[in-house]
């Protein structure tokens, strides 16, 4: 029988007769022989090895304090009031007392810190409204289906802003004291604002626009989170500017850590005035707490970091440990070769046998 006609024939999606779709384009095979193998195991063993090294230096040569404030001193008279749950939201103010030993020399970066506390539950992470955060008035007042329970309070007014992320949001407040002298002490100046990352403070995050109107006036007719003290309107009480959705605290604490035990940056050292030019000196410092977040109910802790920062970050030995086990492998299967290489010879004559 003929082709029929109108239908292709069976060699008509053959590819074209090039050296690209037929595979005949010059290619380099390398031969691996042991003169080219082993020395590149030994090689980058070296270079793992003085990475991690240089890492493990830098990393070193910051300085870091750590407090754990959860039941320290005071505090402990807190920790135990707010075990009970009718106590949730009820300010409780403890003082501790920190010690640094050797000065943090250059800026100080303030730190807060929780243990046991899982930020990164699909559905913890999905309990907000980026649309409310973004400031579109429809969602301001008809939260996303997304933040239930946490979208409106026992009254049905909506809740700005929505969401189990917003409720849980970190509510302790520090003020830190050095004492110069004895029976003198000076306010350590933190610099509270320019804390966030650029785009969350000036895209992601936008307060509803309403002319003429405050803010106040923007979210009538919303209800605060059901933990929180303040409506959202009323963050900071010291710069009308850093109140709404764009509050500096509240977008650090909206982007969710990668694990339970993180820290979250609070302030910066202003070292503007003196003693403070050349950092923290050392010396007995008295940090004054309003004790509001509550950690029994998920038994985690809290704590405090102080801490300067090099181009790599924090005290973080992660990445230079990998680096030196990484090296440590490489140059362990590099001897390995080396002896079978050496034992039974160039053409493995001695493994026929």
């Amino acid at each position: 029988m003929g082709k029929v006609k109108g239908k292709p024939g069976p060699l008509a999606r053959r590819p074209d007769n090039s050296a690209f779709k037929q595979q005949r384009l010059p290619a380099w095979s390398p031969m691996l022989t042991a003169n080219t193998v082993l020395p590149f195991f030994y090689f980058m063993a070296l270079i793992c090895m003085l990475l991690g090294v240089w890492l493990l230096l830098t990393v070193q040569s910051t300085q870091e304090v750590k407090m754990d404030y959860t039941e320290a001193g005071q505090c402990s008279t807190c920790f135990e009031k707010l075990q009970n749950k009718s106590n949730a939201g009820q300010s409780c103010s403890c003082t501790v007392v920190l010690s640094i030993k050797k000065p943090l020399k250059g800026d100080v970066f303030f730190y807060y810190g929780l243990k046991n506390f899982h930020q990164n539950l699909r559905r913890y992470m999905d309990s907000r409204d980026d649309g409310q955060m973004v400031g579109r008035k429809t969602n301001l007042k008809n939260p996303s289906s997304y933040c239930t329970p946490f979208d409106r309070d026992q009254n049905g007014l909506p809740i700005a802003p929505c969401g189990a992320v917003a409720n849980s949001m970190f509510n302790d407040s520090f003020t830190l004291f050095y004492q110069e002298k004895i029976g003198s002490s000076v306010k350590v100046p933190l610099l509270r604002r320019g804390i966030t990352w650029y785009t969350d403070k000036n895209v992601k995050y936008r307060n509803p626009k309403v002319d003429n109107l405050t803010l106040a006036k923007v979210f009538e007719g919303t209800a605060k989170p059901l933990f929180w003290q303040k409506p959202v309107y009323e963050l900071d009480p010291f710069d009308s500017t850093n109140n709404g959705f764009i509050n500096d605290d509240l977008i650090v604490w909206m982007r969710e850590a990668a694990f339970p035990n993180f820290k979250k940056l609070y302030g910066v050292l202003y070292r503007g005035d003196s003693p403070f030019t050349q950092g923290l000196p050392a010396g007995s410092y008295t940090m004054e707490i309003s004790y509001n977040f509550p950690v029994q109910h998920f038994q985690g802790r809290k704590e405090v970091v102080l801490t300067t920062l090099t181009w790599f970050g924090g005290q973080n030995h992660f990445l230079p440990i990998a680096y030196l086990v990484t090296s440590g492998l490489i140059l362990l299967i590099a001897i390995v070769l080396t002896v079978v290489w050496c034992k039974f010879g160039k053409t493995g004559k001695n493994m026929e046998e």
